[in-house]
């Protein structure tokens, strides 16, 4: 049995990590602040033994160095996330990105711990290039631009991990992440798919930012999450960094019209300006699709969940949430303790 700290581990990816360590007889510690995470999206794991659940922050290094010292593996997810608090607070944005990442890389050091640390494909930023790549050049817009503040964050990131493993030998990688959707992904910060969902399964018009004719492509977590459990496992990994994607490219136009069949509603879609939905002169990429070929070649994985099947995976899940959500409306709930009080009740402070 191995220990794995997951930083963020009570957020959408995190705790889809954390569920499937735990099938695989791992110990996990999750180690997160729910300033974006939700006890929610662990509830259903923690009368597991093998679960400890620490509601602190990255920033407390006591604390961290603690959790470091007894795990074989750290998968570092916490930072700010959604375009919407990159604008709104681009100085927390800076700070708790770098500012974690630099002390979890720190608290690893001391005894040579495998971090797995979690980047973007914001760090391609306005890449012309048909299919990004690890090692194709990273573009950026103007230091005016505040869309660009997390990924010069993340890319700093980047630099961090893989200086500390040259210069310190801590066994250190990178992935980047290419707009993983599923179960627990919430719109509240601007992703798209549960945004699109949320309006369509309310009766709302979708509202499309820009043109609509910008194209992504969108991963399944439970890609992700295999992904990370193979690079964790393979040391020829070590030093390296990777693109997790579903190269399945669609424009938003084309999710918006799939997601509609999809829920079966009678409604539209609104365009809404960049300058309206975020901020005067926003720049955004017209197209992002990952080159997997590396990672492929390593893991010997290709991603199993297409489009279509992890839109309706994620329907399903709304479905189910909005159900239980109307039914927990005519219940009577007693007081829930405070996070910590929980935690200290039930052995995992």
């Amino acid at each position: 049995m191995s220990t794995f700290l997951i930083t963020g581990g009570a957020g959408f990816i995190g705790s889809h990590l954390a569920e499937r360590l735990l099938e695989l007889g791992q110990k996990v510690v999750i180690l997160d602040d729910l300033s974006s995470g939700s006890v929610k999206n662990i509830a259903h794991l923690r009368s597991n033994r093998d679960l400890e659940f620490v509601a602190e922050s990255v920033m407390d290094r006591g604390i961290l160095y603690e959790l470091v010292d007894v795990a074989d593996i750290v998968v570092h997810l916490a930072a700010t996330v959604g375009v919407l608090n990159i604008i709104d607070s681009p100085v927390t944005t800076i700070q708790n990105n770098v500012g974690g990442t630099e002390a979890v890389l720190n608290a690893a050091a001391k005894k040579k711990k495998k971090v797995i640390v979690a980047s973007t494909s914001e760090v391609y930023g306005k890449s012309r290039h048909p299919l990004f790549r690890e090692d194709g050049d990273l573009v950026f817009g103007p230091t005016s631009k505040w869309r660009w503040s997390y990924a010069s964050s993340k890319v700093v990131d980047e630099f961090l991990t893989l200086a500390y493993w040259r210069e310190y030998r801590v066994p250190t990688l990178i992935v980047r992440l290419f707009n993983t959707i599923g179960p627990r992904q919430t719109g509240r910060y601007g992703m798209v798919v549960p945004r699109f969902l949320r309006q369509a399964m309310s009766g709302q018009n979708l509202s499309v930012f820009g043109t609509g004719e910008q194209t992504r492509c969108f991963t399944y977590v439970l890609d992700v999450v295999e992904w990370l459990l193979l690079l964790a496992a393979n040391d020829q990994a070590v030093g390296e960094v990777f693109n997790l994607g579903n190269p399945e490219e669609v424009s938003i136009n084309e999710l918006a019209r799939r997601i509609i069949a999809m829920i079966g509603s009678r409604v539209g879609v609104d365009y809404v300006t960049y300058a309206e939905a975020y901020e005067k002169g926003f720049e955004d990429m017209e197209r992002r699709v990952p080159d997997i070929s590396k990672v492929n070649r390593l893991t010997r994985y290709e991603p199993r969940y297409s489009l279509d099947e992890s839109l309706r995976l994620t329907r399903d899940w709304f479905v189910a949430e909005k159900i239980l959500e109307e039914s927990a409306a005519f219940q009577y709930s007693p007081p829930v303790p405070s996070v910590r009080q929980q935690a200290s009740s039930e052995g995992h402070g």
